[in-house]
């Protein structure tokens, strides 16, 4: 399952801290809000991979949170669990039809709740709702969004792909380029929310190939902000020296070391006004296609 990113939305301070240090024990990457309308911007600036969500809170209550979260593209397919001292069967009705995945009661048998937290977690993943790494929308829920939007008129598809990442990935190990999954997942919110739409979506195709589905009018800033961003920010993923010369030493098919660039980004945008599209795969298709042509080899120096 690899490092989760769970977030607890709790006011109790004691209960709180005790889940953030049981949790962090189990390697799991813990943020925690103290009030509902905190825990929705965490949200929006890091996704996690599940919430622990109580429902009394001190300004909006949890109902409301997780409604807010299953009404925004972005945010819902996260999995939720309410923590609550709320035991009526009316309540966790009320939770379930908002679309919570589970239901605990305080007080818990903290245990139960790490096998709940995990369960529902493997789930996201096995069903392909999100991808592991980046917490993002995964397979079949990119799916599921680019058949709502090919009816629509206005929208734009931008396929992303990491260039050099496998080479990054073999000289430097996987942990260091999940960093970089993690790293562009986050900058592509944050780019994201400052020149898209709440509606815009963001999900991880696989691998180093991401997709962002937004409007056509917004998507050629996004593209260029993203890109101009990505060269500048990934370097901080590099060393010194790597950083000065422009370049890393990896090997290529025959096993032979060769200069290789430092990363990059390539997007390729599609919009229906290029042209009419009868299913989702000939929007995929073509995105990947004016992606690869969005791919020039950078100069390196000797």
């Amino acid at each position: 399952m690899g490092k989760a990113r769970l977030l607890v939305v709790e006011d109790d301070i004691d209960i709180s801290n005790m889940l953030k240090i049981y949790f962090n024990s189990l390697g799991f990457d813990v943020d925690v809000a103290g009030r509902g309308l905190d825990a929705l911007e965490k949200t929006r600036l890091v996704l996690p991979h599940l919430i622990v969500l109580d429902i009394m809170l001190p300004d909006i209550d949890g109902y409301e949170v997780c409604r807010n979260l299953r009404t925004s593209t972005r945010t819902s397919h996260i999995p939720v669990i309410f923590l609550t001292q709320k035991d009526e069967r009316s309540d966790k009705l009320q939770g379930l039809e908002l679309g919570a995945d589970d239901y605990i009661t305080k007080p818990f048998d903290i245990e139960e709740l790490k096998l709940r937290v995990v369960g529902a977690i493997r789930r996201s993943e096995r069903e392909a709702l999100t991808d592991p790494r980046s917490g993002l929308p995964a397979g079949r829920l990119i799916e599921e969004q680019l058949r709502l939007t090919i009816r629509q008129s206005d929208w734009a598809y931008m396929d992303i792909r990491i260039n050099y990442f496998d080479q990054f990935k073999d000289v430097n190990g996987f942990p260091a380029a999940d960093d970089v999954l993690r790293f562009t997942a986050m900058l592509m919110s944050e780019v994201v929310d400052a020149l898209g739409k709440p509606t815009d979506f963001i999900g991880h195709a696989g691998g180093n190939n991401f997709v962002i589905i937004t409007h056509k009018d917004t998507a050629p800033n996004i593209r260029n902000r993203l890109k101009t961003r990505f060269a500048d920010e990934v370097l901080t993923h590099y060393n010194f020296i790597d950083r000065q010369q422009g370049f890393i030493m990896a090997a290529n098919t025959e096993g032979q070391m060769e200069k290789t660039p430092l990363m990059t980004l390539s997007i390729g945008v599609v919009n229906p006004t290029q042209q009419s599209f009868a299913d989702i795969r000939e929007i995929a298709e073509l995105a990947a296609e004016v992606r690869r042509q969005d791919a020039p080899v950078p100069a390196v120096k000797s």
